[in-house]
């Protein structure tokens, strides 16, 4: 694959093989899933296993949207503390959410290990690190919910904080235990072909042009063909178009950038020797990790201006290395990209019944790895009989956002001059 073909560093580095399945004809299956990502192929993985005939609609490659560029943490919970998230949902689904994704993650690193998936696999825990004192308060008070919940949560002190990443300058953290990295490309195609094993169907390159309820199923129809299924799952996220009307709009899209250096050998050794990731409380957040061949990846809100080798963006992440790593020296990086997050108002998913057989997930906020799986076996199980009321979340109808659009406008505008002015240093 050329370097103009691939869509980040994790597509390049994947130990797991790409999956390259032309489709032609006509064909029917129990479940279309369009999307191969994290939740089309959990759902196919999951469906297969129950009993399923499910075929997956890739319109590009596997992993081709936020899956292959995703910053690869797999983190418990989502944006909320547990008691905001228990308020937002009741008090049936909110314990039930909170108890399901604090969970998420070892049900995660459990499918890597049944399925042998090759994913450079990390299970030394996450670090939400506070980029000023105030943010410390908030991060004590996550804690205290945590524990009394029995997770292995702590906090970190500014000096632990720096011990452990080997470097910044922030006032403490979070250090969650539940949590890791993986590479998620390899993750995603990991998920393909044990989906492939348990007797799923894939096709890449067919982008579904239209949704057709027909009888008691739905016509999916493509160039290269016509899919009856009885039901359909929209597995697209923040890579939704227009192939069902208003859907594209029920979030605020999210452009996140990341850059890889090339492998820093002994000079990368102190830096998150334990491997964990790391992203920040700033309200326009950073992550940062480090990968098995010893390079770092470096990340935040906003689209790659430029390239690996010279630009905004460049500039930008040489100086934040600088910044938490003076010791470092001049770093190459090697690669450049960027994927979209679907922001929902709340900062919670959502599970949709657009119509009768059809259903989405959607708006994951940049937790697509525990949700999307999550919400993948999930569809499966509601498909097989599960009762509705036993989801981690209700199902809703679809919203759309009036501002969606310009809001997204506004954050680009934002990122973008975040950017440049921490690139220069004002």
């Amino acid at each position: 694959m050329s370097s103009e073909q691939q869509i980040s560093h994790w597509d390049r580095s994947a130990a797991e093989p790409d999956v390259d399945a032309p489709f032609e004809g006509d064909a029917t299956a129990d479940l279309a899933i369009i999307g191969g990502g994290f939740t089309g192929l959990s759902t196919a993985l999951h469906g297969a296993e129950r009993g399923l005939d499910c075929l997956v609609l890739e319109a590009e490659r596997i992993g081709h949207g936020g899956s292959g560029r995703n910053v690869g943490l797999v983190n418990a919970g989502v944006w909320h503390p547990p008691a905001a998230v228990r308020a937002a949902l009741g008090p049936t689904y909110g314990p039930r959410f909170v108890e399901r994704f604090g969970a998420a993650p070892e049900y995660v690193f459990s499918l890597i290990e049944r399925h042998q998936i090759r994913c450079e696999p990390a299970r030394q825990g996450t670090i939400h690190a506070a980029h000023a004192p105030s943010a410390l308060k908030g991060l004590r008070g996550r804690l205290d919910e945590w524990q009394r919940l029995g997770a292995p949560v702590e906090l970190l002190s500014a000096e632990d904080a720096h011990r452990m990443i080997g470097g910044g300058r922030f006032a403490g953290g979070l250090y969650d235990r539940r949590a890791g990295t993986v590479n998620p490309m390899g993750y995603v195609r990991g998920l393909a072909r044990a989906a492939l094993g348990a007797g799923a169907r894939i096709a890449t390159g067919v982008r579904a042009t239209g949704l057709i309820r027909d009888g008691d199923g739905w016509r999916v129809k493509t160039r290269r063909g016509t899919i009856q299924a009885r039901t359909v799952v929209l597995a697209t996220n923040a890579y939704t178009d227009d192939l069902w009307p208003g859907l594209s709009r029920v979030f605020t899209l999210i452009p996140y950038f990341q850059l890889a250096t090339e492998p820093l050998g002994a000079a990368g050794d102190t830096i998150l020797p334990g491997r964990q990731g790391l992203w920040d409380t700033a309200p326009i957040m950073t992550s940062l990790r480090k990968d098995v061949e010893g390079r770092l990846m470096i990340g935040s809100m906003g689209r790659v201006i430029g390239d690996a080798q010279s630009g905004v963006s460049r500039r930008w992440a040489e100086r934040q290395l600088r910044r938490m790593f003076p010791d470092l020296g001049p770093v190459a990086f090697d690669s450049a990209w960027h994927g979209h997050i679907a922001l929902t108002p709340d900062h919670l998913p959502r599970i949709h019944r657009l119509a009768e057989g059809l259903y989405t997930p959607i708006g994951y906020n940049g937790r697509g790895i525990t949700t999307g799986t999550v919400f993948g076996k999930a569809m499966a199980e509601l498909l097989t009989g599960m009762d509705p009321a036993d989801l981690p979340l209700p199902l809703s109808d679809m919203q759309t956002l009036r501002s969606g659009v310009l809001r997204s406008r506004v954050y680009d505008i934002a990122f973008t001059a975040n950017q440049i002015v921490k690139g220069i240093g004002i």
